[in-house]
């Protein structure tokens, strides 16, 4: 197990569900606040992104009222149905999974940002239909910093390629880069994923394209954040530590590459 990965804090069974949650979230941005001071860092340098997928409506409006205005979505026709129910509210969605080409009008209309772009072919189907939309998108680019066959995104020594490709895309706005580390509770392998993404984001700095953007490195989620903002990331995306365990294993809601 790796050394700084969080615990949750015992929390009676009879603890009602607004109350979990704000304890939930006091302890994850408490870890939050600690991962930076022992990096150097300001706590307002990273940004939570709450991952909401199998939570229910009920539990999403809690979190409003807790103070929490954007949230990360894997799959496209989950969010429709909570954006759509949810219009009186002034949430912003973020979709953090893999998007086929068939589901980008779906996007195109309401998220406010995808963080999982990985490929020309979906940058161009965006872009047309953002037009279409006459709306912009930001973008982050997913970067497959394990090197496992089983994880989309895009490979560490394509990157500067890639993103020089994007700039005809006017409607994505890239902010980015996003990454998925190893599966593992060993710090050992999770660590140098966020800090090949750290590097790689410098260079981007130096060496993409003005029009493009690289102040985002969304990394580390709700098993290893804390090591990813010790490695740079500027947003963490948290979901069963703020919400519970899922009733399903993360391979369902984080589709494998063919």
């Amino acid at each position: 197990m790796n050394s700084h990965a969080p615990d949750q804090p015992t929390i009676s069974a009879t603890t009602s569900d607004r109350q979990l949650l704000i304890n939930n979230l006091a302890f994850v941005k408490g870890q939050m606040a600690r991962a930076c001071q022992r990096s150097g860092r300001h706590a307002r340098e990273v940004t939570l992104l709450p991952v909401t997928k199998t939570v229910g409506e009920s539990r999403l409006r809690m979190a409003y009222e807790a103070g929490l205005r954007t949230f990360g979505e894997n799959r496209v026709q989950e969010v429709r149905t909570k954006a759509s129910a949810m219009t009186d509210l002034d949430i912003k969605w973020s979709i953090i999974g893999h998007l086929q080409t068939n589901k980008v009008k779906y996007v195109a209309r309401f998220a406010t940002e995808f963080q999982a772009l990985d490929s020309l072919k979906l940058a161009s189907a965006l872009d047309r239909r953002l037009q279409a939309e006459g709306r912009s998108l930001n973008v982050l680019i997913q970067v497959n910093s394990s090197g496992e066959e089983s994880k989309y995104g895009i490979p560490p020594a394509d990157i500067l390629p890639f993103v020089r490709q994007l700039v005809p895309f006017a409607s994505l706005k890239v902010q980015g880069l996003m990454t998925l580390a190893t599966f593992s509770g060993d710090e050992q392998r999770v660590r140098p994923c966020f800090r090949l993404m750290r590097r790689l984001r410098d260079r981007l700095r130096q060496e993409a394209p003005d029009s493009l953007s690289f102040d985002t490195l969304s990394m580390g989620m709700s098993g290893d954040f804390p090591i990813a903002i010790e490695e740079g990331a500027t947003v963490v995306r948290i979901g069963q530590a703020l919400f519970g365990q899922r009733p399903l294993p993360d391979s369902h809601y984080w589709p494998q590459s063919p």
